[in-house]
């Protein structure tokens, strides 16, 4: 045991358990003392179950607060520090490398060569530079383009295990009801219910090797749906990379984004319908420039709403996907924008009304202004997201998550759902990578 090498992973329940299950349970060289936990509320506090982290863990491995990394090291001696979780700026990242080396261990990043886990079946990867540039649609296309052509199709998406870590170590949404089943958070739903919706099944949890053996079992092609701007924990066939005009620059700042702006075999510009020509401009020249044998696709995220004429001189209350808005750095989202597309007579700035966490998340994110993230890691969260919204003054919710609110919160305020999603001329783009791709799988 002496030449056992003790380890410490920052995380944020996710890409963290993942490098631990793929490189460090089983390896008799290092031993995980613990994991730091940041993004994510209410996830330090836990311990990483002794059934996911295996034999060499009979009493699991505890998770604190990031804050506590100083007293951990030495608690616990580690002999290296591993930095674990995503859409983080280039200089935060080196802010914790520094503070890591004055506390005398080694700073470590993984790369997908040794985490990325190889597939029976053909896997199509779609990751982003940011979160909130438009994975999802990008996913639902492909998604779509593949069962067109016969091909059944398993969606993989980014952990974000918040709940019972073992009850959610493989999980499988075919019908709407699995989420209540699964006891879901609005952060899951938001990334899951369209999917399902359209009939796709979904898969997603914390031990991703038994997740990606489930779905080969059922599916012709697998998708990796990315979460934040992650790299995939597969490795990919087909590596499509979603950036953002609208955060021009993002795309060569932030960890690790500008690694798979660089891996990527396809760029899909997003937003280009309501992006700046500077903005596009500055997202084009940089992907020529680290990415230059990368296909770019400029496209439009169309957005939608069933009776525009709902909010034409109304007051509003735009709710909008919660993780774009606060770690993801966006001041709006598709609902704002249907907002001011479709002439509201007034965008109501939620914050005066917002209670608990809701509050404290405008104070931590002081760039949100007139919108309301639809958060909800908890019980307790989602009851003061109903509170907020239903103390608002407004004569309509209009909603930019891509999941369905009124399932979460009761409110007397009438709601109207904002859809986005790929245009056509992308789709036909998207087409021939498709039909690349099964050209290339002998037939798969």
């Amino acid at each position: 045991m002496t030449d056992t090498r003790k380890v410490i992973i920052m995380g944020a329940a996710g890409r963290d358990f993942h490098n631990f299950n793929v490189c460090f349970r089983d390896d008799p060289t290092h031993r995980v003392v613990a994991f730091t936990a940041h993004q994510i509320p209410g996830i330090a506090g836990r311990v990483y179950p002794p059934e996911l982290a295996g034999p060499s863990y009979p009493e699991g491995i505890p998770i604190h607060d990031e804050s506590e990394l100083p007293e951990l090291v030495k608690r616990y001696e580690p002999d290296e520090v591993v930095f674990a979780y995503s859409d983080v700026h280039h200089l935060e990242v080196m802010h914790r490398a520094s503070l890591v080396d004055s506390l005398g261990v080694d700073f470590r990043l993984m790369g997908s060569g040794s985490t990325a886990i190889e597939s029976s079946k053909p896997v199509v990867s779609v990751c982003a530079v940011r979160t909130g540039a438009g994975k999802s649609q990008t996913t639902r296309a492909m998604a779509g383009l593949l069962r067109d052509r016969g091909k059944k199709v398993a969606i993989i998406r980014h952990p974000m295990p918040y709940g019972d870590l073992s009850a959610q170590r493989c999980q499988r949404f075919e019908v709407v009801e699995d989420l209540d089943r699964h006891q879901c958070t609005n952060e899951e739903r938001e990334e899951y219910e369209a999917h399902i919706e359209e009939g796709h099944i979904v898969y997603a949890g914390v031990d991703y090797e038994e997740i990606l053996r489930a779905a080969e079992k059922e599916a012709d092609v697998i998708i990796w749906d990315g979460g934040n701007n992650d790299t995939s924990f597969f490795k990919s066939n087909l590596h499509i990379v979603v950036a953002d005009p609208h955060r021009p620059g993002h795309e060569i700042s932030y960890y690790p984004g500008e690694a798979n702006l660089r891996m990527a075999d396809v760029i899909v510009v997003n937003k280009v319908n309501t992006a700046t020509k500077e903005g596009i401009d500055e997202v084009l020249a940089n992907s020529k420039a680290l990415n230059p044998s990368a296909r770019i696709i400029q496209a439009d995220s169309e957005v939608a709403l069933d009776d525009p004429s709902a909010v034409e001189g109304k007051r509003v209350l735009v709710v909008e996907d919660g993780p774009t808005l606060t770690h993801g750095e966006m001041t709006y989202g598709a609902g704002h924008v249907a907002a001011r597309r479709w002439k509201a007579g007034e965008i109501v700035d939620p914050r005066p009304y917002a209670v608990g966490s809701i509050k404290e998340a405008y104070e931590q994110y002081s760039h949100l202004t007139d919108v309301l993230p639809a958060l909800g890691y908890g019980d307790e969260q989602v009851r003061e997201l109903q509170e907020t919204v239903n103390a608002v003054p407004c004569d309509l919710v209009l909603v930019g998550t891509p999941f369905n609110l009124e399932r979460v919160i009761k409110t007397d305020k009438p709601m109207k759902k904002v859809t986005y999603s790929a245009n056509a001329a992308v789709i036909t783009e998207l087409d021939k990578l498709v039909e690349e791709l099964l050209s290339k799988g002998g037939g798969v």
